[in-house]
């Protein structure tokens, strides 16, 4: 295997007492593509063989589902833009849009590292056979170029009155060489002269030929990437830098990364040049002045970049990079992530530390974990900090664990962690983004679990494996059931003895003290827990450490909010059950908060334990006392991970409120002249809807309209005569993002709205009082939605016209 990561390790290392707190720190540095200083460094995945267990199991059902793709028909669109007759049918979904490719290299990396873990010789040749054909593509264009996507049609009017001729450029190729290289450039969040995130894409075709050079010694996947960046170099290298930061508005992935890589794996600095291009001093300039300048923007846009930038650190010693890529780490887990390990809402970041009303069904979308997982990889190796392989922990036992069906192998988008939620399942074939990560995110459970330099050697997670340290002659057998045992067991094989310190890490949540057994014999401990136990000997074959982590119930708060907590049992996050997803009894309504009524923070208290290890019964909840169980093993269920503590007085000041708000909405109804609710098909019929390229959404047990980018929609309500007339639109107020639209009535714009960040976790009425040259001698009028340029507008949960005097008169809304 390649050892382009870490060629040698060289130890500066001072003496290391038995299980003592006062060592000095030994430092690691490399020879090689790296300059930066490391303290532990990761084993090659081929390595560590997973034992019998849950992470096993996951893995196995995850090669079920990459066996099932048919590669052709990943590759049938890089074919036919090169000109060359497709193989196979291409793929739907999102592979059938202007993403076309980003599918092919997650599958690409995933086949690799599966290659790695099982060591199954049908993934080395399918990545073998893909990086063939991606050559044959290559080689069709003649100049490096590789891609699969096209610009297939200008939905945006300003795209197609910028760009001259714009109906006559579809290829990807074509796009960038008449139009990105001559500084044409039409940039969004997500569209770069009408391509959808052109840069993301290729972000991850050159990532799956650096995981096919690195992982499977395929020598061609390093020419087909250094061909191809060297084309791209020809495109953007000459252009002014405005014209690049214009360009890095659209999402451009982590494009920075594969080319600080290639930096590394070339010594050509060029493309060290080229990461550098890919530096947009929007969200990296305040980041690195170490000012959370995140709310409002899309979160998994961010973190690639900021991967980036660590990797570059380690090829360049770049202090910026460090401290930006240490600052972000820290922003994001300490003030922007839920207890699973995830982040964001409806995919944007939101206000730093406020978390509570941060809650609905789209909740944490998976690729941010990983991409998140992947920089903390890097955080770790530079320090090796427990707090950081523990953050490690709590995202793959509460996130990824939980993002996998058990049953079929199918992963989540977004996953759900609403109060009442449940678990959405991706199809397969749809080709989303989480999709791709998925692919990769249960292909490489060995990832994280050891790490070393010459003298020690890290037990980051506690997962039943096998590790083979080559250099050492040292196999290193864990045994454990865990996350559902308590134990973990350690056996070593070893021809001569052999001396290194094994560095246990001893895990926050931990409460009981954590016992270190040697040979039968109990080890001192001195260390607190967030930190790594040190065992320095002389180890013989067959040795043997038993690590005993009692778990133990405790509560977890929103950081903006002590009495809205998770419960915890251990490592592991607990879902209470609330009943079927599908049945209709399960109550949805977005005031419902599941509640325990109690002032005792104490969760032993409260709880009974039932037959199984992370099952319990609460004994004080509200509306009625539920079964806990892991929330990676709930699903076809609708479940909360959060409650509400709170008195049997606040409960029932709940309950008065909720009917003054019903009783004010009856009222509401009674005075209103008109209503639409949109999803209502009859009402929807009445009134006249027309739209385009708009949809209905299901959201916390409302129904609302919303039209996509390009769309709009419309509505016909008749209104109060001759009276001062007001129009109320309902929305959920907890919505982030590119939400900017015209309300216009009878063709005359009356608001432009933004409804992001309204009112985080509630839904909300908002009142425009109409003109009276629009209203004048009118008994109906015509109500649309326009969203601006790259913005979507609504969603609208209700529609509703009533005198202005009337609307006034009502104290609960005003």
């Amino acid at each position: 295997m390649k050892s382009v990561l870490r060629l040698s390790v060289i130890l500066i290392f001072g003496f290391v007492t038995f299980i003592s707190c006062e060592r000095p720190e030994p430092t690691t540095t490399t020879v090689g593509p790296e300059v930066a200083t490391f303290r532990a460094l990761p084993f090659e995945l081929e390595d560590v063989t997973l034992l019998d267990g849950p992470f096993k199991e996951a893995t196995e059902l995850n090669a079920q589902s990459l066996l099932n793709y048919d590669p052709d028909r990943f590759l049938a669109r890089f074919r036919e833009r090169a000109g060359l007759e497709p193989k196979a049918e291409p793929y739907g979904g999102w592979e059938a849009q202007s993403l076309a490719g980003h599918s092919l290299g997650h599958y690409l990396s995933a086949c690799a590292l599966m290659y790695q873990t099982t060591g199954d010789e049908e993934f080395l040749d399918r990545v073998n056979y893909i990086v063939e054909e991606l050559a044959i593509c290559q080689e069709a264009y003649g100049d490096g170029y590789v891609g699969a996507f096209a610009r297939t049609a200008l939905d945006e009017e300003d795209i197609s009155s910028r760009i001259d001729d714009a109906d006559a450029v579809e290829c990807g190729k074509q796009v960038f060489e008449e139009e990105i290289a001559n500084g044409i450039i039409v940039s969004a969040p997500f569209s770069l002269n009408g391509i959808w995130a052109p840069y993301y894409t290729h972000h991850k075709v050159l990532a799956g030929l650096r995981d096919a050079y690195q992982l499977c010694d395929n020598e061609k996947a390093l020419e087909v990437k250094t061909d191809f960046a060297d084309w791209l170099y020809d495109i953007v290298a000459h252009l002014p830098d405005e014209t690049i930061q214009e360009m890095l508005v659209c999402e451009y992935g982590g494009i920075n990364e594969v080319f600080a890589e290639l930096y590394g794996m070339t010594g050509e600095e060029k493309y060290l040049e080229l990461s550098r291009i890919f530096h947009d001093e929007e969200v990296l300039g305040p980041l690195e002045r170490e000012i959370d300048n995140l709310q409002g923007y899309h979160a998994n846009t961010q973190i690639p970049k900021i991967t980036g930038l660590a990797r570059r650190y380690e090829l360049t010693e770049d202090e910026t990079d460090y401290n930006t890529a240490k600052f972000f780490w820290e922003t994001v887990v300490n003030d922007h992530t839920y207890v699973t390990g995830g982040n964001c809402n409806e995919e944007y970041f939101g206000e730093p530390g406020k978390l509570r009303d941060r809650l609905g069904p789209n909740t944490t979308e998976t690729c941010n974990v990983y991409n998140m997982l992947r920089l903390t990889d890097h955080l770790f190796q530079w320090k090796a900090d427990a707090e950081i392989a523990g953050y490690y922990e709590r995202a793959l036992l509460n996130h990824i664990r939980a993002s996998q069906h058990p049953e079929d192998g199918r992963v989540i988008y977004n996953l759900n962690i609403d109060m009442g939620g449940r678990k959405s399942f991706q199809d397969p074939f749809g080709f989303t983004c989480c999709v791709g990560t998925g692919m990769e995110n249960h292909s490489k459970y060995g990832k994280a679990i050891y790490y070393h330099n010459d003298e020690e050697l890290f037990v980051n997670q506690f997962i039943a494996s096998e590790l083979n340290w080559d250099k050492k002659g040292v196999i290193l057998r864990q045994e454990t059931g865990f996350p559902e045992d308590e134990t973990s067991h350690f056996t070593i094989q070893t021809e001569d003895p052999v001396s290194f310190t094994l560095q246990i890490r001893y895990p926050h949540w931990v409460k009981e003290g954590m016992e270190i057994i040697v040979n039968g014999e109990a080890q001192r401990i001195s260390e607190e827990p967030e930190s790594f136990v040190a065992v320095q000997r002389e180890w013989n074959s067959g040795d043997e450490i038993e690590v005993k982590f009692p778990f133990s119930l405790r509560l977890e708060s929103m950081p903006d909010d002590e009495s809205r907590v998770a419960i915890f049992n251990g490592p592991i996050v607990l879902a209470g059950d609330l009943g079927p997803e599908d049945d209709p009894d399960v109550y949805e309504d977005p005031h419902y908060v599941p509640a325990m009524i109690t002032t005792d923070r104490n969760p032993d208290n409260w709880t009974d334990p039932l037959n199984e290890i992370h099952r319990f019964a609460t004994t004080v909840g509200k509306p009625r006392d539920v079964e806990l169980e892991p929330f990676y093993s709930i699903y076809d269920r609708r479940y909360s991970i959060f409650w509400d503590i709170m008195t049997e007085e606040q409960w029932e000041e709940g309950l008065r409120e909720l009917e003054r708000e019903k009783e004010a909405k009856t009222e509401l109804d009674e005075l209103s002249d008109d209503k639409i609710l949109p999803g209502d098909e009859a009402l929807e019929e009445r009134a006249n809807f027309e739209g385009e390229n708009t949809h209905v959404r299901h959201y916390k047990g409302k129904y609302g309209r919303e039209a996509n980018r390009g769309g709009w929609f419309s509505y016909e309500l008749s209104i109060p005569h001759d009276e001062q007339t007001s129009l109320i639109l309902d929305y959920w107020g907890g919505f982030e993002g590119s939400r900017t639209f015209d309300i216009v009535v009878d063709n005359q714009i009356i608001a432009t709205e933004n409804i992001s960040s309204k009112k985080d976790g509630h839904f909300i009425k908002v009142e425009y009082t109409l003109p009276e040259d629009v209203i004048e001698g009118k008994e109906r009028i015509n109500v649309t939605f326009d969203p601006h340029d790259f913005n979507r507008a609504g969603p609208v949960f209700g529609l509703r016209t009533i005198s202005t005097e009337k609307w006034e008169s009502l104290e609960f809304f005003n």
